[in-house]
């Protein structure tokens, strides 16, 4: 103990920070990057990932101004502080690459999916779709004798229960578009 009983390490009396800085959490976070419009871009951005063993969860690419040649690609991926980080700065590297934002610390933003959900079924199964489908204010786009295709927008987690829902009643396909997102306020 030292002379001001301050306990080795930080605590609420220290000033300094003398914890290690590294930690084993497991975050999910969501980071758009705004990058030239040319052929390759999406190949370096993924060779990152994969040659260095991190996992996307999510992908969107698409162009978001035509008269600059920019697109916007949204990733979500999991990893430790530490390799968010190492994917943020490496990513800034790249040099086709203009901005690089993680949408997780930089405060509050708004994320949507898209889903197109398949279910199969007849008689009662059908009903019990469409009422789950109105409580989930997905919209039928396409239906035939034996099936509807719904089509659900919101974050992921409500299409995930929506579909873990479906599944009893017949769900025989999923498409989904990956995370659109973006910072709010100014």
């Amino acid at each position: 103990m030292s002379a001001l009983n301050i306990k080795k390490g930080s605590n609420k009396h220290s000033a300094y920070n003398l914890r290690p800085s590294f930690s084993d959490v497991q975050e999910t976070h969501t980071i758009a990057v705004l990058v030239e419009n040319e052929p390759g871009v999406l190949a370096r951005v993924i060779g990152l990932f994969s040659g260095r063993g991190y996992n996307i969860e999510s992908l969107t690419v698409a162009e978001v101004d035509h008269q600059g040649h920019l697109s916007r690609i949204t990733i979500v991926t999991t990893g430790t502080p530490q390799v968010i980080e190492q994917i943020k700065a490496q990513l800034g590297r790249i040099v086709p690459v203009h901005d690089v934002h993680d949408l997780t610390v930089e405060g509050a933003s708004v994320e949507r999916e898209l889903a197109l959900i398949k279910v199969s079924g007849q008689n009662d199964k059908r009903v019990e779709a469409l009422r789950l489908a109105d409580i989930f204010r997905a919209q039928v786009v396409d239906s035939t004798l034996e099936s509807f295709v719904f089509q659900i927008t919101g974050p992921s987690d409500k299409i995930d229960a929506f579909a873990d829902l479906m599944r009893p009643l017949g769900l025989t396909e999923v498409a989904r578009t990956g995370v659109a997102a973006l910072a709010r306020g100014a």
